[in-house]
C-alpha cells in the first residue's frame, strides 16, 4: 500500500501541518478507506481552538476530522458487510489523512448515485441524531421504516438548517413524528422540503412563545437542542427548549449537542448532552446498515445540508475549519482528495 499523510493538530491554536503519518491497520471489526472526502464540523473548529484545556481526553498532536467519504481498500478480519472497492461513508477519529481505519457498525454503503462530497455529509450528522431521537438513554423515540405508521406525538429540532438538523429531521419524519423546528427565516424553505411542518425563525424574541404556542394540544416526544457552537448561546437555546417540553403533555427530555458547563437544570425536564453514537453497535447498525443506504437510494433520505467544495488535498483541512470558523448557514464545509 502506497504510503500515508496527515494534517496534524500539533498545538492548540496552531494551523493543521500536513506531514507523513503511519498507514492504519484496519482492526477486527474496521474497514480502510481510501479517503476521497472530508467534512469539517465545529467540534474540529472547538478541538484546535480550546485543545487539551476544554478537552480533557485530547491528546496533542492528533489528527482531526470525523466525517469521511472513500473507497474500501482492506477490511479488518471480522468485517462481513463491506467488500474492497466498496463506496462508503462513515464516522472516523482522524479523519483529515489520506487512509482512514473506520468502524463497521459507523459506516454506510453509499450508492452511485451520490457523490462523495455529499457523502461526507453524512456520517456525524446521522449518528448524532440517531443517538438523540432512537438510543433509549435519550428521547426514546421509535425507529425510521420506509412506511412508518404516524405516531401522534412531535418532536422540537433547534437548529433544523444545521448537519445535525438537517438529519434529524430526516430520521424523525422518517420514524412518524411531526417536526417542529427553528432556523434563520430564509432557511424555512429547505428545512421544509426535508419534512420539517413548522419551521420558527430563532432570531424572534418571542420565539419561546410562538414554540409553546405550536405546541399547544400536541404530545410532544422530546426536544433536541443544537445549533449553537457558541457557548454564550447555549444556556438560552436549552432553557428555551425546556420550556417548551414543560408546556406540554409527553416526554420531558432535552438531549443536547452543547456541553452543558453552565450546569442547567429545570424541575421536571431531564437534560442530557449528547455525543456521536458510538458504543450501541446494534443501533447503529440498524440505521448506517439497515435503514439509510436503501433510504438514501430510494430518495427517502438525502444528504443535507448542501456541500460547499473550499479546497483540494490534506492542505486545504485548514481553510476548511476556518470557514466554519466564520460561521455558514444550511452548508456542509468540504475538502475533496
Amino acid at each position: 500500500m502506497a504510503a500515508n499523510n496527515a494534517a496534524y493538530l500539533v498545538a492548540t491554536k496552531q494551523p493543521l501541518e500536513v506531514k507523513p503519518a503511519p498507514v492504519p491497520v484496519p482492526k477486527e471489526d474496521e474497514v480502510l478507506i481510501k479517503t476521497k472526502a472530508i467534512a469539517f464540523n465545529p467540534v474540529d473548529v472547538g478541538l484546535q481552538k480550546l485543545g487539551p484545556d476544554v478537552f480533557k481526553w485530547l491528546t496533542l498532536p492528533t489528527i482531526l476530522g470525523f466525517d469521511v467519504a472513500g473507497e474500501v481498500e482492506a477490511v479488518g478480519p471480522g468485517v462481513t458487510r463491506f467488500k474492497i472497492g466498496d463506496r462508503v461513508a462513515g464516522l472516523a477519529d482522524g479523519g483529515c489523512q489520506e487512509h482512514v481505519p473506520l468502524s463497521e457498525h459507523l459506516t454506510a454503503l453509499v450508492p452511485d448515485s451520490v457523490s462523495w462530497e455529499e457523502a461526507a455529509t453524512l456520517p456525524m450528522g446521522v449518528s448524532v441524531s440517531t443517538k438523540m431521537l432512537f438510543h433509549k438513554d435519550m428521547l426514546g423515540m421509535s425507529l425510521p421504516s420506509p412506511k412508518a405508521d404516524p405516531r401522534g406525538e412531535t418532536v422540537l429540532i433547534w437548529g433544523g438548517s444545521t448537519s445535525i438538523g438537517s438529519c434529524a429531521i430526516q430520521l424523525a419524519v422518517a420514524a412518524g413524528y411531526e417536526v417542529i423546528t427553528t432556523a434563520s427565516s430564509h432557511n424555512f424553505d429547505y428545512i421544509k422540503k426535508l419534512g420539517a411542518n413548522q419551521a420558527f425563525d430563532y432570531n424572534s424574541p418571542t420565539v419561546k412563545e410562538d414554540l409553546i404556542a405550536a405546541f399547544k394540544g400536541k404530545t410532544i416526544a422530546g426536544a433536541v437542542a443544537n445549533g449553537s457552537h457558541a457557548a454564550e448561546k447555549g444556556p438560552e437555546i436549552v432553557e428555551i427548549c425546556a420550556e417548551v417540553v414543560k408546556s406540554c403533555p409527553g416526554k420531558k427530555f432535552v438531549a443536547m449537542t452543547m456541553v452543558p458547563s453552565w450546569g442547567p437544570s429545570y424541575e421536571g425536564v431531564q437534560l442530557k448532552f449528547s455525543e456521536a453514537l458510538r458504543g450501541d453497535k446494534e443501533l447503529a447498525s440498524t440505521i448506517f446498515h439497515g435503514y439509510l443506504p436503501a433510504a438514501i437510494e430510494a430518495g427517502l433520505f438525502k444528504p443535507m445540508p448542501p456541500v460547499e467544495v473550499v479546497g483540494n488535498g490534506l492542505d486545504a483541512c485548514q481553510k476548511g475549519i476556518d470557514t466554519l470558523t466564520k460561521g455558514v448557514s444550511a452548508k456542509k464545509i468540504i475538502v475533496t482528495m
